[in-house]
């Protein structure tokens, strides 16, 4: 757990530097460790790294909306993966950025339509808590509109994120080919 938790902080900060670099038109200091934008379809970019050396490719989204309760909590900005990283053997793995670490032994949710799924949380992360219903939810994500992500802080705030799933099938086709 403690590989997917730096591999998937890595990520994130791939995906904030892919989006940084994006608006502000910088050059990377080290280009070979930044994550590629392939391509953006609807709501969701495609992207590609090499961390370590090793390909990682990614779908990656931030929410249309997100609420705190109580109301007006910062936080960091909150995203939603679906990597594939070939030499681990992993594809389609989801997971969430919070943006802000979460109560301990809480367990996150998310919604797609009528699917519900448990999320186990670590830090500022969740995963879907059992792997058998990965598949079954990523096939929910390609179909659905909206994916709606349910967690509570250390401090006690609860938060609301929710996805636009528009794009998400041709960005994970895109990740797909790529990341082989």
């Amino acid at each position: 757990m403690t590989s997917r938790f730096l591999l998937r902080s890595s990520l994130a900060m791939l995906a904030a530097t892919a989006f940084a670099s994006t608006a502000m038109a910088q050059p990377s200091k080290n280009p070979a460790d930044q994550a590629v934008l392939l391509g953006q379809f609807g709501d969701w970019g495609a992207y590609k790294a090499t961390p370590g050396g090793k390909k990682v490719c990614f779908a990656l989204s931030k929410p249309t909306s997100a609420a705190t309760e109580p109301a007006g909590r910062p936080r960091d900005p909150g995203y939603a993966f679906v990597s594939t990283r070939p030499a681990e053997k992993v594809k389609n793995e989801v997971s969430v950025i919070v943006g802000y670490p979460q109560k301990g032994g809480h367990e996150a949710s998310a919604t797609i339509g009528n699917a519900n799924y448990v999320l186990y949380t670590q830090n500022d992360g969740a995963w879907v808590k059992n792997a058998a219903e990965e598949a079954q939810m990523v096939a929910a994500m390609r179909k659905g509109a909206t994916l709606v992500v349910k967690s509570e802080s250390g401090r006690g705030t609860k938060s609301t994120d929710t996805y636009s799933l528009k794009g998400l099938g041709e960005a994970l086709d895109k990740v797909a080919e790529e990341c082989k």
